[in-house]
């Protein structure tokens, strides 16, 4: 098990900024909470250091005890992909966390893609496609569906590399298309035979 921060590094993740995460502290303190996955080093000047979703965990859960682990994927983070029967409470903890995440995933493409780009998804992303298109619509601030308000649902398809989106109506279907493209998505509409419902269809641009 990864050992909890020292009192140093937990005074550096406390003073963190409360919305984007951003971090102050001398190099070493940032590195070591970058070796411990706590926090990412922005790619782009002045390479500015950032929270990751399981530092801001451990930041909104300073005045508390530890929770007990949840059986399956405890404290993995995971995106709205929309009509969860359990979906995350809403507000500025979770913006904060889809936000931390989406720059987390932008600091893994630069990493991982051979060109060091973000403009297009990696490979983490071609091997969870409905998680990755769902983190960069709710990244993007579109909301998903879920409870009595009607929103973009994403799901897998058949298809290799490639994902549905549904949305209420066209200009949030549009809307849609623009922000996943805008990430390095190609997206193209299309029409439900049965249903006639019209939905995109979304892939991880290569090149």
């Amino acid at each position: 098990m990864t050992r909890p921060p020292t009192a140093a590094q937990r005074r550096v993740i406390e003073a963190a900024d409360p919305v984007t995460g951003r971090l102050r502290g001398t190099e070493t303190q940032l590195a070591a909470l970058v070796k411990r996955g706590l926090a990412f080093r922005h790619p782009r000047p002045p390479h500015d250091h950032f929270l990751t979703p399981a530092g801001h965990r451990i930041r909104e859960a300073v005045p508390e005890p530890p929770a007990p682990p949840a059986p399956d994927d405890a404290g993995v983070f995971a995106a709205r992909v929309g009509g969860e029967e359990e979906p995350p409470a809403s507000g500025p903890a979770r913006r904060r966390e889809v936000h931390s995440a989406w720059q987390g995933l932008l600091e893994l493409r630069r990493m991982t893609n051979p060109d060091g780009a973000v403009d297009r998804p990696c490979g983490w992303e071609r091997t969870h496609l409905v998680r990755a298109a769902a983190l960069a619509l709710e990244a993007a601030g579109h909301r998903p569906a879920g409870g009595d308000a009607d929103g973009y649902r994403v799901r897998a398809t058949p298809q290799p590399e490639a994902v549905a989106v549904y949305a209420p109506d066209p200009e949030t279907l549009a809307a849609c298309a623009a922000t996943l493209e805008g990430a390095g998505w190609q997206t193209g509409e299309y029409t439900e035979p049965r249903t006639r419902a019209r939905y995109l269809l979304a892939s991880p641009r290569r090149v």
